[in-house]
């Protein structure tokens, strides 16, 4: 039987991917190993490798197709002795438990249903908006789909798709309620318009009521990636499910400053050049050593303890961000750190990294100081911690520690806290430890 060639999971969050190139075409023969596709996931753009060896004897799915669920066929692979003729029977889809009836004949037409009657006889009451082909050419769904919402009276531009590409599917229309007829007693056109709108408007718009919102506006419509999507997911799960608290603290740079002026002197025959981002990464590693029960990661029902300093810091790229992890980063010296931070970095913004070198971590680093941004809240990249958010170093009027007034570099930092794994007192530890870690900074080559 030919085998199918599916939609592979090439990062532990892709859930869907755009086949950005096919690198074979039909009729060749390919050997386990040999580069099939380019196919770009939430995160990067990734050759994917046979894993058997034949002949391509079908592509099922387009180059520059987006939005393609993992484990979606995409191409049927022919074994020897195998020939098209085969692949119609083995890709076909498996005959569901009830048979689809057929069909309506292109002159009949469904009679409306409840919704479709109460919009017919009001046409002054707001209507969801209506296919741009009357004969519903634009609204992709399978001809069960569409007999049973006729049916049930459910206006299919209301439902959102689960089939491949957002086809509506039988699954999608079954569970799906028609909306209440409306009652006869004032006619919609009595009816204030301010509830009228109410009525039409639900809480959350979506993509086409957002649109109709801006009609007449100039706006340039922006599709998401699958990166953009990704991290619009998880950032709405985290605000919502994580309860977060935050610990703020001003830090004094000038022996840091001063520290880092001597050793990048003498480390510029090498030509290493350590930022202060790189002793920032230095001085957490160092600090959840100190306080080992703050080194953990949230796991559903459990804690996780972590041995060893895994740092992630997030990287911005065009269209969203990474945030590649330092393993081991309490062991390797600041230049180490440097070096490879520089290599991550460059890779994330080429969008080069493997998922195992950005997956992980207990702690992140957030760094917006580079853009003059004084202080900010970043949000807890599940299963993380805690995330500090790092600000611009500032020179300041301070009360040095004789009562006298004096300038100072300061640098305000926030440390975003997930309270089911961190309580206040230990945050404030940690806090504590990075502090004392970035303004002694000679402590962290002891």
């Amino acid at each position: 039987m030919p085998t199918e060639i599916l939609m592979p999971a090439l990062s532990p969050t892709m859930e869907e991917g755009t086949l950005a190139k096919w690198l074979v075409k039909e009729g060749d023969t390919v050997n386990s190993g040999d580069i099939l596709a380019e196919i770009e996931t939430d995160k990067a753009t990734m050759e994917f490798e046979a894993v058997d060896e034949g002949t391509i004897g079908k592509i099922l799915i387009e180059e520059g197709s987006e939005g393609v669920k993992v484990n979606t066929p995409i191409a049927v692979l022919l074994e020897e002795g195998e020939s098209a003729d085969d692949i119609e029977t083995s890709s076909a889809p498996a005959p569901s438990e009830e048979k689809p009836a057929p069909a309506p004949a292109a002159d009949e037409k469904p009679e409306p249903g409840p919704q479709q009657a109460a919009a017919a006889a009001t046409p002054a009451t707001p209507a969801p908006a209506a296919p741009e082909a009357a004969d519903g050419s634009r609204i992709f769904a399978t001809p069960l789909a569409r007999r049973i919402a006729a049916n049930k009276g459910l206006d299919l531009t209301q439902i959102k798709g689960s089939g491949p590409h957002g086809r509506i599917v039988k699954a999608d229309v079954e569970g799906a309620k028609a909306a209440p007829a409306e009652k006869a007693a004032p006619a919609a056109a009595e009816a204030p318009a301010a509830k009228a709108d109410a009525v039409a408007m639900p809480a959350s718009p979506g993509a086409e009521q957002v649109k109709k919102m801006y009609e007449g506006r100039d706006y340039e419509e922006v599709k998401l990636d699958g990166m953009r999507k990704t991290v619009a997911s998880r950032l709405t799960e985290a605000k919502q499910t994580i309860p977060h608290f935050y610990l703020r603290r001003d830090i004094k740079l000038d022996a840091l400053l001063k520290f880092r002026s001597q050793l990048n002197k003498q480390l510029e025959g090498r030509g290493v050049k350590l930022s202060v981002n790189d002793f920032i990464i230095k001085a957490s590693a160092l600090a959840l050593q100190s306080v080992p029960d703050a080194n953990a990661v949230w796991a559903g029902d459990r804690i996780l303890k972590l041995t060893p300093s895994d740092v992630a810091v997030a990287v911005a790229i065009e269209g969203g961000l990474f945030t590649p992890v330092l393993k081991d980063a309490e062991m390797k010296s600041l230049s180490a750190l440097s070096a490879e931070m520089k290599d991550l970095a460059g890779r994330a913004r080429n969008k080069k990294l493997a998922p195992h070198e950005y997956v992980g971590g207990s702690f992140a680093i957030s760094n917006l100081g580079m853009y003059g941004i004084d202080n900010f809240d970043a949000v807890i990249n599940p299963p993380h911690g805690a995330i500090l958010a790092v600000g611009a170093g500032v020179k300041k009027p301070v009360v040095g520690a004789d009562g006298e007034l004096t300038v100072a570099t300061v640098m305000s930092v926030t440390l975003s806290v997930d309270h089911r794994v961190i309580d206040g007192a230990l945050g404030a530890e940690l806090l504590q430890a990075i502090v004392e870690n970035l303004e002694n900074p000679m402590v962290m080559l002891a």
